[in-house]
């Protein structure tokens, strides 16, 4: 075991974008009540009532997503969630076999991007990092950790293949 510390690198969550389809129909039902309510002059209070519906819904996804945290230390990554009940796992940054970003034109507009994590992990074998801000950055960082944490530890990914045949061939039979 090392005698460094584990320290935090980069700590971030998915962006609120994400809730941009939400945020609009939401909107767009809310709009509605607010339009139809007054076409009903006996029970128009309640249908208006209706506009806090949707309002409730945009709240709690935005909450949700406000409460998805992220963090990379020199050790691992964490992953945290949740509104009410909090879940927090950890991949062991040793454990991440491949790393790649996705930047789908729509967060690209934005300036985010989604980190794609291929790991040995059993509890999570593929992981997202979704609608992260500087993502190649957020990859970089990541992947310079993985690879001074391997070497450090000495670990090595050997992979097998359908057959169950080893990246070495026959030399380990």
């Amino acid at each position: 075991m090392s005698d460094d510390a584990e320290k935090a690198v980069w700590k971030g969550g998915p962006s609120q974008v994400v809730n941009l389809p939400t945020f609009a129909a939401s909107a767009l039902v809310a709009m509605v009540f607010l339009v139809v309510g007054p076409q009903f002059p006996g029970i128009q209070n309640y249908i208006m009532l209706g506009a806090v519906i949707p309002a409730i819904w945009a709240g709690w996804k935005w909450l949700v997503v406000r409460c998805r945290r992220f963090e990379i230390t020199t050790e691992r990554l964490k992953l945290i969630q949740g509104v009410l009940n909090q879940d927090i796992d950890e991949i062991e940054l040793y454990r991440v076999k491949d790393t790649r970003v996705l930047r789908p034109l729509w967060l690209r507009l934005f300036g985010l991007g989604n980190v794609v994590l291929e790991t040995s992990d059993r509890t999570h074998p593929n992981s997202v990092l979704p609608a992260i801000k500087d993502a190649m950055e957020v990859r970089e960082t990541l992947r310079e950790h993985v690879e001074n944490l391997r070497e450090q530890k000495r670990v090595r990914e050997v992979d097998f293949d359908q057959t169950g045949d080893s990246e070495f061939g026959d030399e380990l039979s």
